[in-house]
């Protein structure tokens, strides 16, 4: 299809401006590794929050639910939404944990919480196994999405497509630094919700779909509605509810969603004023993420079973296109062909913003990792801050390098999502305890790293390379699950403790709490060692009913907003009172909360 004037003009506009935003604070963003990875520890709550919403819109993650809709409805989603629970859990117990940190990196956690050089070994193997080889693989997917949408709306090769979107790109992040980043995805996200609120009402009043009516009574779409698989359909059930609710949140490490925080979340929280901010940018990230985004993104994935109801109709209406990028995900470009001029440039521009918001920012959090944790602390520890700076902005480069000849090699976004799921399942648990249970210690970090990676490369390739039936992916996830999970606690138990020295540090500096530092404590008693117990009292029950109560209200707004669309009022009447129940327990305990803090 051909793009008018009106649609380039939008497009071009928009590379301009991010490219700008960066150029303007280029000078301050390099003057050294905190101004370029955390933009000088002083940011806003609502500019982080909104970051992190950016961030988690990529541009795969329309096309994701488009995929999942159209092949378990609605209810598959539930994939995805079972990891508000950890969001939330980070919002009211972790967020300010991590700020009392003050790492640069979460990876320098490790250094602080583990000793010796177990810590230092994994603290450096970790920049290279997440900032590199899982952020490339991240990246990828998400190059793969703009693949697809630029071969669908623009009628751009693969090479063309990663080449022209990732040199934006790449210039403003290298440039900016995480500033140029936050402020770019501030702009980016208004333009991307605007756009895609705008284009799903579009395309519901579509000739080919009839309006809202006829695509929910739609034979296709009428069974695909249910927010949560019905018990007629066990197996349904099982995988895309029942496991997701009951054991991935927190048994699963997924980038946006780490059990305790981590990632690029914990480069925000990192990146705030304080405190207070941290745990505000949180809580606005979890609702606007799982509460406000996702219904226009599933009225365009229903509408498409309508217009391209198989796979067959959708190479049938892109012969062009290569085979091999023919899958359900491919849908969501393919529905925004039918967009008028203007408003395509506008999501097209939008989808552009989310891929750059998410590309950017895994580009300066897997720079960070590569420069502070493996560069700066092994290699070159003398290095000033304009040549870590200047290693930043290479590694930025040759990241995006690396992703975009992965991206050619994967076919679809739910296939990148499954994979990765994999490789973290079973290590969640973990990164929630080692805050609160002393015994933890390097080795069963590295137990639960190696075995989760072992189990996941033998059952995505090595078991159907043998000749063996493919493992259904739900069962992979939950011997991911188990076997990880028994094999690092075995393990802690079996290894001892972390120096006291190290624990006493550690805890005098955070302030976790809880009894699982009894021992840590009593025995710096009797040793004579004075630690302060009073300063951070221990307020993680409180932090849990706040988690659970927030959950609630977002899972009911979720569905209220959802039960809108239905034209089911009665219904979003009921939830939408459960919502205002939920927020005011919210508030409740967590004023509770607030006034445990000193």
């Amino acid at each position: 299809m051909q793009l008018s004037v009106l649609d380039w003009s939008i497009i071009i506009a928009f590379f301009v401006l991010s490219l700008l935003i960066g150029l303007l604070v280029s000078k301050r963003a390099g003057s050294g590794v905190q101004e370029f990875f955390l933009s000088g520890r002083n940011m806003p709550w609502w500019l982080l929050g909104i970051s992190m919403v950016a961030t988690t819109f990529s541009a795969d993650t329309p096309n994701l639910v488009t995929d999942i809709v159209r092949t378990n409805g609605v209810s598959g989603n539930w994939v995805w939404w079972a990891f508000l629970l950890t969001g939330m859990l980070t919002v009211f117990v972790y967020a300010k944990l991590w700020r009392r940190s003050e790492v640069l990196t979460d990876l320098e956690f490790y250094e602080l919480r583990y000793s010796g050089k177990g810590a230092a070994l994994l603290r450096g193997f970790r920049a290279l196994y997440l900032g590199v080889f899982f952020n490339i693989m991240i990246m990828a997917g998400v190059s793969l999405a703009a693949i697809k949408i630029g071969s669908v709306l623009l009628g751009l090769e693969p090479w063309q497509t990663l080449l022209i979107a990732s040199a934006v790109t790449v210039a403003y992040s290298s440039l900016g630094g995480l500033k140029g980043v936050i402020i770019t995805d501030f702009f980016q996200f208004a333009l991307a919700m605007i756009a895609t609120f705008w284009a799903a009402g579009v395309i519901v009043d579509l000739p080919q779909v009839g309006g809202l009516q006829n695509l929910l009574s739609h034979a296709s779409v009428a069974p695909k509605l249910d927010f949560i698989p019905s018990l007629s359909s066990k197996e349904l059930f099982f995988t895309v509810f029942l496991i997701p609710i009951a054991v991935q949140w927190w048994s699963v490490w997924y980038p946006g969603a780490e059990p305790g925080g981590g990632g690029y979340i914990a480069q925000r929280m990192l990146s705030a004023k304080d405190e207070k901010n941290a745990i505000w940018a949180t809580l606005l990230f979890n609702f606007m993420h799982y509460a406000i985004r996702p219904w226009p993104w599933i009225l365009v994935a229903l509408a498409s079973i309508v217009v391209f109801p198989n796979l067959d109709s959708l190479a049938a209406a892109f012969p062009n296109i290569d085979p091999s990028l023919i899958g359900n995900d491919l849908a969501y470009p393919a529905m925004m062909s039918f967009l008028p001029a203007g408003l395509l440039g506008l999501l097209v521009a939008s989808l552009v913003a989310a891929f750059m918001s998410t590309i950017s920012t895994h580009l300066n959090w897997g720079s960070s990792y590569v420069v502070h944790d493996f560069y700066h602390r092994f290699i070159d520890p003398q290095a000033s801050d304009q040549k870590l700076v200047a290693v930043g902005r290479w590694t930025t480069v040759l990241l995006m390098i690396f992703s975009g000849i992965i991206a050619l090699l994967l076919s679809n976004a739910l296939q990148a999502f499954s994979i990765l799921l994999q490789i973290g399942a079973g290590t969640g648990l973990l990164f929630i305890l080692r805050w609160f249970w002393y015994r933890i210690n390097v080795y069963s970090e590295i137990t639960a790293m190696v075995v989760s990676f072992v189990i996941a490369l033998y059952l995505q390739i090595i078991h159907p390379a043998l000749g063996f039936a493919p493992v259904a992916t739900i069962d992979q996830l939950l011997w991911g699950v188990g076997l990880t999970t028994l094999s690092w606690v075995l393990v802690t138990l079996w290894t001892p403790a972390e120096d006291q020295q190290t624990l006493v540090a550690f805890y005098q500096k955070i302030q976790p709490g809880g009894p699982g530092w009894k021992k840590v404590l009593q025995r710096a008693a009797q040793e004579g060692v004075t630690v302060d117990t009073t300063k951070k009292p221990w307020d993680v029950p409180t932090g849990i009913l706040c988690m659970l109560f927030g959950t609630a209200a977002v899972y009911c707004l979720l569905f209220a907003a959802g039960s809108l669309v239905y034209g089911d009022y009665g219904r979003m009447g009921i939830l939408l009172a459960l919502t205002v129940v939920s927020t005011a327990g919210l508030f409740y305990f967590w004023r509770r909360l607030k006034a445990t803090a000193h």
